[in-house]
């Protein structure tokens, strides 16, 4: 059977195939009745999210309670490439005798009784100021850029028909927005498992992801859909970075820009990953995180990555760590563009002792992440001390406010903090 998207084997396959329902796990259905407007389909990697959402944007459309749907995505490829063209989207689940036009110059989709989809992403809010419609599939709405903002523009679009309806599917993480959209009357929750869908999965992704992750907190959240909570000992919060956050709208001039590197060991796919952070200096005193640019390169890829970045955002310095492979990372960064200002830093203490200073500045709402970065925040909200884990995305991101904020005495308003924090220590008042 063509369970995800793939070839039918037969006529008789093909036709068990077109009756989703038939298939389907319950949770993978969206409930019945008519008294909610929001379907949250919860769950793990690979277990089956895409095929849910499409399927039930398929049937809204063919009972004729949908004639304008939004499809949102995380980012401009990933809503053709995903919800619309993938194994398990619109078009690969359509009849044969009644697939979708899809016209990608549009970003639309147009099935034969003239209902039409729209291709969003959450790198474009205002794109989705004007448009009305009857339904909206929100897709993996935990990894969305700009949540807040793009999750009500959206919401104020869908106002069309008797009873306009929002599917959400997505593999949690406890952001703010999602915690609001679980707690409210009008939604419907479902849960899945990434062992759920085990037997349409490759039996390579259990033997060599799953076994990796399963036990995890990671795996909790990725392959078992759990809502993790702040882990104590963290430095930041959720709501800590919820309260600071500040839109591209808000953002100040910005005095110094520094693009922030905490580089990887190794190679490969079981290596770690390389952080790379852009952070900003505003002429408030405020810091900015501006990009996420983190994963894993070879060394010359890292180094193209850095010195576009400082080129993208008019950088005035490439930060480093040195301690692995430190001179290399300057070498090979000069072989893409030997002008560029670099400057090595030295990793003397141990990493809650060096991000402590960078947290008591966020703890003042004197660091905000310019709209949403998931996996930077995942590494900042569980990060502990005595974790196995190797946080690159947090490094980079301490590497960077130490030489915007920290450094050289320059940051008083964190001295005086410190200073404040000492003197209540030994019990005297503070002026």
């Amino acid at each position: 059977m063509r369970l995800n998207g793939g070839s039918p084997f037969g006529a008789i396959a093909d036709a068990i195939e077109s009756d989703w329902r038939s298939i389907a796990r319950p949770e993978q259905l969206p409930p019945p009745g008519d008294w909610w407007s929001t379907w949250c389909y919860i769950a793990g990697r690979g277990a089956g999210k895409t095929r849910s959402g499409a399927e039930a944007v398929r049937e809204e459309v063919g009972s004729g309670r949908a004639g304008r749907i939004a499809l949102i995505a995380p980012t401009a490829a990933d809503a053709p490439d995903v919800m619309v063209e993938g194994e398990s989207g619109l078009l690969a689940i359509a009849p044969n005798g009644d697939r979708p036009l899809f016209e990608p110059s549009k970003r639309r989709l147009t099935w034969s009784n003239g209902a039409t989809a729209t291709l969003f992403s959450s790198e474009e809010a205002d794109r989705l100021r004007g448009p009305q419609h009857h339904l909206l599939w929100a897709d993996e709405l935990a990894a969305w850029k700009n949540v807040a903002d793009v999750w009500a523009m959206a919401m104020f679009g869908l106002r069309l028909g008797r009873k306009p309806r929002a599917i959400v599917t997505t593999t949690p993480r406890p952001i703010k927005i999602l915690r609001e959209i679980l707690a409210d009357p009008h939604t419907a929750t479902t849960c899945g498992s990434t062992y759920d869908n085990r037997d349409n999965l490759a039996p390579s992704f259990f033997s060599q992801i799953v076994k990796r992750y399963e036990g995890t907190r990671l795996g909790r959240q990725e392959l078992n859909a759990e809502i993790l909570e702040d882990v104590q000992g963290a430095l930041w919060t959720r709501d800590l970075l919820e309260e600071g956050r500040r839109s591209k709208a808000h953002l100040p001039p910005l005095r110094r820009i520094v693009v922030a590197l905490d580089p990887a060991v190794s190679t490969g796919e079981d290596a770690d990953e390389t952080g790379i952070i852009v952070a900003g200096l505003g002429v408030d005193d405020h810091g900015y995180v501006l990009e996420d640019a983190s994963g894993r390169f070879s060394p010359i890829e890292r180094a193209r990555r850095a010195v576009g970045l400082y080129r993208k955002w008019g950088a005035d310095r490439i930060v480093a760590e040195a301690n692995q492979g430190g001179e290399m990372v300057e070498t090979t960064i000069r072989t893409v563009d030997a002008n560029v200002s670099f400057r090595r830093v030295h990793a003397s203490r141990g990493k809650i002792t060096r991000a402590e200073p960078i947290a008591a500045l966020a703890e003042q709402f004197r660091i905000h992440h310019v709209d949403a970065f998931p996996e930077l925040e995942d590494q900042l909200c569980t990060y502990e001390a005595g974790s196995s884990r190797s946080p690159d995305r947090l490094d980079a991101m301490v590497w960077a406010f130490t030489e915007l904020m920290v450094d050289g005495g320059r940051n008083t308003g964190f001295l005086e903090y410190m200073r404040m924090e000492a003197e209540r220590a030994l019990g005297r008042s503070v002026n």
